[in-house]
């Protein structure tokens, strides 16, 4: 667990303390579970610094983790993180208030909690915008090639020389979905440095661009963010191929590419 996420939880901590004492110890399981609520939906910059501490966050998945209707049926990378770090930032409090008999645990460890305050349909706003970032506004205004537009272009340079190389090409359309692949970029070790640069990657959402019999149609944070950023190059490298004469477009201005390519420009 990274330094960082590490004050935090601590802070969380000391804070779920504090009010329980201040209401009498009562509800220590919704008390725990609005305080995560409250503190832990971390802002865009904050969280890209959490994550570039610990990019094994980028393994997260939602489950039923998100406590918000609207958010929970297309989340983006940044509410499936904190959702996951809310229920870490949970069960430690919970932890906490067995040992400090607010809450009981049974012969096999399991924390008991009353009914009560299980059944309640507990929703939870979640108001950060993560499509706002004062990092990204900075590295823009620096300017230079950020690491993203070098992976890109280290792409684009490929696809041009196989273009330029080999005259008659027989399926631009596999070539470059090919390339396209190549260029991925698939680890959380590898997400988290462009994450650091371009916190805006968080707002992602996976919409359709992942087969949904993967992951029980429950991707990895991470793999959101790849599928995006493969799906951009691919668009990139079909661009290229009209520029180069080797793909066409069609009356509506779409580029044309074969009925049934071999590979389908999809995460699988």
């Amino acid at each position: 667990m990274s330094g960082l996420l590490t004050t935090l939880l601590e802070d969380i901590r000391v804070e779920y303390v504090a009010r329980m004492q201040s209401n009498g110890c009562i509800e220590p399981y919704l008390t725990a579970e609005r305080l995560c609520h409250e503190k832990l939906f971390l802002e865009t910059d904050l969280l890209a610094e959490v994550i570039e501490q610990d990019p094994t966050l980028l393994a997260a998945r939602a489950g039923d983790l998100i406590l918000n209707r609207q958010e929970s049926e297309n989340p983006s990378v940044a509410v499936i993180v904190c959702s996951n770090i809310v229920a870490a930032a949970l069960e430690g409090l919970l932890s906490v208030a067995v040992e400090r008999e607010w809450l009981e645990a049974d012969e096999e460890g399991h924390i008991l909690v009353d009914e009560e305050e299980l059944t309640q349909d507990s929703q939870y706003p979640i108001d950060i915008d993560y499509s706002s970032s004062e990092t990204a506004k900075r590295n823009i205004a620096l300017g230079g090639a950020s690491k993203l537009t070098q992976i890109f272009s280290a792409a684009e340079a490929d696809f041009i020389k196989l273009l330029e190389t080999n005259a008659t090409v027989k399926d631009p359309y596999q070539q470059a979905l090919e390339i396209s692949s190549d260029y991925s970029v698939f680890s959380p070790e590898d997400i988290s440095p462009l994450i650091a640069e371009n916190p805006l990657l968080l707002g992602l959402r996976a919409e359709d661009l992942i087969e949904e019999d993967l992951f029980d149609g429950d991707p990895p944070a991470g793999l959101i963010i790849s599928a995006h950023l493969t799906h951009m190059m691919l668009h990139q490298m079909l661009e290229l191929g009209v520029e180069q004469g080797v793909l066409v477009l069609d009356s509506s201005g779409h580029i044309v590419v074969p009925e049934a390519p071999d590979e389908p420009p999809i995460i699988h």
